[in-house]
């Protein structure tokens, strides 16, 4: 988000936190001059809201004292394995930390139904809301505004001042194309995700990098709509594509469609053609043949975004580090054969 941006967003009591140094809680504190704020914080926490021109809400003001042991959670777009297997693993960790959740599914992210649905669960007297976000659009319509209570955002990119814990998209991504490099490969196209998705714009992104690096081309990449049916019709356009070797799939689902496409074709896996997918979805070890894949620790994801939001209510900003994605590797990939490299030379 650029400077203009941030000025024109009205300050937040997160934004006040952060430049003070300080949690939330505290701020509230100053904000009901309360006592066990120690003079020098005070001072400081004075001093944010002052230089941010921030005007409290009631619900800022109210905060501190909200103690249900009840959160939010909402999350966004099409009940995929990702966001739904990281809902299920944030549930388990929460009734471990002896908190009940109040889940809303949306489909759509526009602005209004998101407000709403965080007023909503604020209303239910939530201490803070965890949002795991497929798209941008999610994230920037709850960034500013003033819930009174924390959000803690499950995306992998970094948008406003949510809190964040996160799985490395683009890390994964390189370690695909590197794993295909390290095979031989040097043409290596790229189905990638909806343009809107954040971990489809990463893995694009460390796709492009790690061929840039190598001094290989990065041809413009099929964008599908994560379905094993785009996948389906992606791989039917690429099977007539004779200078390619390789296929990075930014999901499993869209890679079985391809696959599929493949063997239509007469094409095989790996003989004629390699194929990575991304995520290792429970059917991934059973394709024909088993896919090479990035696994992502969907359980130590939800854990993270409880232990962020434990960490935010107890006055510790701290952010979990992002977890990086193993590479799986299966009968999917291979050196590519020599009639293949014989017609790209």
């Amino acid at each position: 988000m650029g400077d203009h941006d941030d000025k024109a967003r009205a300050a937040t009591i997160f934004d006040v936190a952060r430049l003070a140094g300080v949690s939330h809680q505290t701020v509230s504190r100053v904000l009901n001059d309360l006592p066990n704020v120690r003079p020098a914080t005070r001072a400081r926490v004075e001093q944010a809201i002052k230089q941010l021109r921030y005007v409290p809400s009631p619900a800022a003001r109210a905060l501190v004292t909200r103690r249900t042991r009840t959160l939010g959670l909402i999350v966004t777009g099409a009940p995929d394995y990702g966001p739904s297997s990281t809902a299920l693993y944030f549930n388990e960790a929460a009734r471990d930390a002896r908190y009940t959740v109040i889940t809303a599914s949306m489909r759509e992210t526009d602005a209004a139904s998101m407000r709403s649905t965080a007023e909503l669960l604020v209303r239910q007297n939530v201490e803070a809301i965890v949002l795991i976000a497929a798209e941008r659009a999610a994230l920037d319509a709850l960034d500013g505004i003033e819930l009174g209570v924390p959000v803690v955002a499950v995306a992998s990119e970094e948008r406003g001042a949510l809190h964040r814990v996160w799985l490395d998209q683009y890390t994964g991504a390189r370690l695909a194309v590197d794993h295909l490099i390290g095979l031989g490969h040097r043409e290596i196209r790229h189905i990638a995700g909806p343009s809107n998705a954040m971990d489809a714009a990463e893995r694009v992104r460390g796709w492009a990098a790690t061929l840039g690096e190598h001094g290989l081309p990065a041809r413009e990449p099929l964008v599908g709509d994560w379905s094993p049916g785009s996948g389906y019709m992606h791989g039917r356009t690429l099977a007539s594509d004779s200078e390619m070797t390789s296929v990075f799939v930014s999901n499993d689902q869209m890679a079985l469609g391809v696959m599929h496409a493949f063997a239509e074709a007469g094409l095989s896996v790996p003989g004629d053609v390699s194929i990575v997918g991304f995520d290792d979805i429970p059917e991934a070890a059973f394709f024909a043949p088993p896919l090479t894949t990035l696994r992502q620790d969907f359980v130590g994801l939800g854990r993270d975004a409880m232990a962020s939001v434990l960490a935010v209510l107890g006055d510790d900003d701290r952010t979990p580090a992002p977890r990086v994605p193993d590479l799986v590797v299966r009968t999917s990939t291979a050196a590519p054969s020599r009639e293949r490299v014989t017609l790209t030379s």
